[in-house]
């Protein structure tokens, strides 16, 4: 009798540890998952980031205001760094058209050549989504919590 109750399925338990298996795979790719558009803003932010501390670094070195402008309406531009005194000129594209930039309070960003430049801020967005960079004024240009930077 075992051997006839044994050949007819699977037990409860067997099931059970089976959907668990499932449940904890199904968990875990979709938090490894992310949306396209937080990522692409993600290396757009860090991409911008990386070039407006560079270019901060060149002004205090070489004694030369720099400033960051967005262009509202680009033609082979998006976003432009003047007064740079370097031979080859930095980027002036977004790595996505889809992308575009804001600078909060001000025209332009001030970038140096003085070590302390005041606070500021960018917002990028991409659809729905915004990503804010901002600086202390000493520290470098780092991606913010939104709630952080909505509240006086």
């Amino acid at each position: 009798m075992s051997a006839r109750r044994r050949a007819g399925g699977f037990t409860l338990i067997e099931v059970m540890v089976v959907m668990a298996l499932i449940a904890i795979a199904v968990g875990m790719a979709s938090l490894a998952l992310r949306d396209p558009a937080a990522s692409q803003l993600d290396r757009e932010a860090v991409r911008l980031a990386a070039l407006l501390e560079g270019a901060r670094a060149e002004s205090r070195t070489s004694g030369v205001p720099v400033r960051f402008e967005v262009v509202s309406q680009p033609a082979d531009s998006h976003f432009r760094f003047t007064g740079l005194p370097t031979a080859q000129p930095p980027p002036s594209r977004w790595l996505s058209e889809d992308v575009s930039g804001e600078i909060i309070g001000v025209r332009a960003l001030t970038l140096g050549p003085e070590p302390l430049i005041g606070p500021q801020r960018i917002v990028l967005r991409l659809g729905e989504r915004n990503l804010t960079l901002a600086t202390d004024g000493l520290g470098p240009f780092v991606p913010v919590d939104p709630v952080a930077v909505a509240s006086p």
